[in-house]
Order: C-alpha cells, then sequence, then structure tokens
C-alpha cells in the first residue's frame, strides 16, 4: 500500500485527492495546508502530491529531495524559476509536473499536438478556457499547457507566438499566432476548448470537467506510476504510455 501525503490538503482539491486516495486503495500519510512543515509529511510517505501554491513550492521540492521520494507537482501559476527549480531537483528525484492532471485532458493535448502537426498555418488556433470565479491565474495551466501542444505539432516556440489580452485596435490576427481566452465565473471546473479555424471550415476539440474528481484520480494515478521511477521529470503522457 503506498503511502501518499498531500501538500495543498485543505484546499477542493486536496480534499477530492484524499478521498482518490482512498478509493485507489491507498493510504494518506497525512496533509499540511499553509505553513505546515513538508519536511515532516515527507519523511512519512513514499510520495507527495502537491497541489498548493507556486509560493511554496521550493520548500516541497526540498522536503521531497531530502526524504529521496518523488513528487508530483499539480500546482499552477509557475514561472520560469519555478521549472528550472524542477530541472534541478528531478537530478535527484522522480519529479512529474503538469498543468492538468486529467487523463482525458492528457489525451486530448496528444489529440491537440497531433492535429497542429497536419494543419498548415492557414489554419488559426484558438484555445478558450473556462473557470470558477475563485480561479486566480489566467490563462490557465491546461489551456497553457494545450498551447504548448499546439506550438509543439508546429515546431515553434509557445512564448513567441502567443496572443492574449486582446483589447482595443489590436491589429488583423498575426499568422501562425496561438490565440489565448479566458472566461471566469461560477463553479466551472474547467472548459477547455482547442479551435482550428481555416477559411470555410473549423474543427473544435474539447474537454469538459464536470468536478475535481477527475483531476484527482489522474493525480492518484500519476503518484502511483511515479513509484520506482528513476530520478527525472516526467509528464502525464507517459502516464499513459503516448
Amino acid at each position: 500500500m503506498t503511502r501518499i501525503g498531500i501538500i495543498g490538503s485543505e484546499g477542493r482539491m486536496g480534499r477530492a485527492i484524499a478521498e482518490a486516495i482512498s478509493a485507489a486503495g491507498n493510504a494518506l500519510s497525512g496533509g499540511i495546508d499553509k505553513d505546515g512543515a513538508a519536511a515532516a509529511l515527507a519523511s512519512g510517505s513514499d510520495i507527495l502530491i502537491d497541489f498548493s501554491s507556486h509560493g511554496a513550492l521550493e520548500a516541497n521540492l526540498d522536503a521531497a529531495m531530502a526524504a529521496g521520494i518523488p513528487i508530483v507537482i499539480g500546482t499552477t501559476g509557475l514561472e520560469e524559476r519555478h521549472h528550472w527549480l524542477i530541472d534541478q531537483a528531478a537530478e535527484r528525484i522522480a519529479v512529474l509536473q503538469t498543468g492538468n492532471t486529467s487523463l482525458g485532458v492528457t489525451l486530448l493535448a496528444h489529440l491537440v499536438r497531433e492535429a497542429a502537426s497536419r494543419l498548415g498555418e492557414d489554419w488559426d488556433i484558438e484555445i478558450v478556457e473556462t473557470h470558477h470565479r475563485m480561479k486566480v491565474d489566467a490563462p490557465s495551466g491546461t489551456a497553457l499547457l494545450l498551447g504548448e501542444a499546439a506550438a509543439a505539432g508546429r515546431g515553434i516556440p509557445l512564448a513567441d507566438h502567443s496572443e492574449r489580452g486582446r483589447d482595443g485596435i489590436t491589429g488583423r490576427r498575426a499568422q501562425g499566432a496561438i490565440g489565448f481566452a479566458a472566461l471566469r465565473g461560477g463553479s466551472v471546473a474547467g472548459d477547455h476548448t482547442v479551435h482550428f479555424l481555416a477559411d470555410n471550415e473549423r474543427i473544435a476539440l474539447s474537454h469538459l470537467a464536470e468536478n475535481r474528481g477527475i483531476f484527482a484520480r489522474g493525480a492518484v494515478k500519476a503518484a502511483q506510476w511515479l513509484i520506482g521511477k528513476p530520478a527525472g521529470r516526467y509528464t502525464m503522457p507517459q502516464v499513459l504510455g503516448l
């Protein structure tokens, strides 16, 4: 039985993960929230699942490294420095970081990459995401994950082709751009649609999340898969064998 510790245990995702751990027949080794002792949690766990905040990421990685255990990171809003920290940690432990732990979204990203690789730049790409009113970052980590998949399919860096926050007289759409739009309201767990638009035809690839349980189940599946892996940085597509 795998002992799984939750960082961010008092949040909505943390509570959903606790339920998913039990449903999968694993053991919840404990949980911490803001200002909790990650090192103490890590010492009694086989693996950590982190859905806290990007501000706590460095301490959480340090705790996992000190205990010599793997960690699944589902925290969003990560910046370049955070990814550098993850790369450094991955030299010593197994780390799986993702903007979305849903198995359905993982497959969607695969399909988006495939579509982008086969459709030329005369097909515009727009990513629309909707989340509950309490979400604090935009675009969502999942939208960025899908944008990276589209950019990878085209062999281009997303940072150089991303269009966000259009307002006022913006000029015409740039050729080859990948656009993002974020909607916020209600209690939406997370809806994402990637639009491929050409003259006289459109393709839409979508994933609709009805509750947070799907992300929790995916996080636990990722944790089970990561146990026993050598040091390195892993992704959700690897969990599905993509």
